[in-house]
């Protein structure tokens, strides 16, 4: 066990995740914390990227910039197609995570913006592209 995190250590951390204008988004803090595997994709890049070279015990905040979180909002990831080609043919609420497929068989989301009788705009940027990130650890222990 060790007592510093590291690119590939499995941690256990409590964690709140907030707008720039400290506007909760998920906390751990007043529940049970979570165990993650660094690296595996259960925690975003430019996340793991902070908690790695954190002492247990220690808690600390990092204010990041869209450039430094999660991008800035490009939009090219915005489009707008036939309300046909919608999975489940279009039975979709506004606001929703819309999962598309793709022919190699992958999987990607995208949140419904508008709809209407015939077409949808679907972005397809990460729900917090363009905003900046308040996130607050502490690493709870380090297998």
């Amino acid at each position: 066990m060790s007592n510093i995190v590291k690119p590939d250590s499995l941690v256990t951390l409590h964690y709140r995740l907030a707008t720039g204008e400290d506007v909760e988004l998920v906390s751990t803090f007043e529940a049970t914390p979570a165990t993650l595997q660094l690296g595996s994709g259960e925690l975003a890049p430019p996340l793991e990227a902070c908690v790695v070279g954190l002492p247990v015990g220690e808690r600390h905040v990092f204010l990041l910039e869209p450039e430094q979180a999660f991008g800035t909002h490009n939009p090219q990831l915005v489009q707008r197609m036939p309300r046909a080609e919608l999975p489940a043919g279009g039975a979709i609420e506004l606001h929703s995570l819309v999962e598309f497929g793709t022919p190699q068989g992958e999987r990607f989301s995208g949140l419904l913006r508008e709809i209407d009788v015939d077409a949808a705009v679907i972005d397809f940027n990460h729900p917090l592209a363009g905003k900046s990130i308040r996130f607050e650890v502490e690493i709870v222990g380090v297998m």
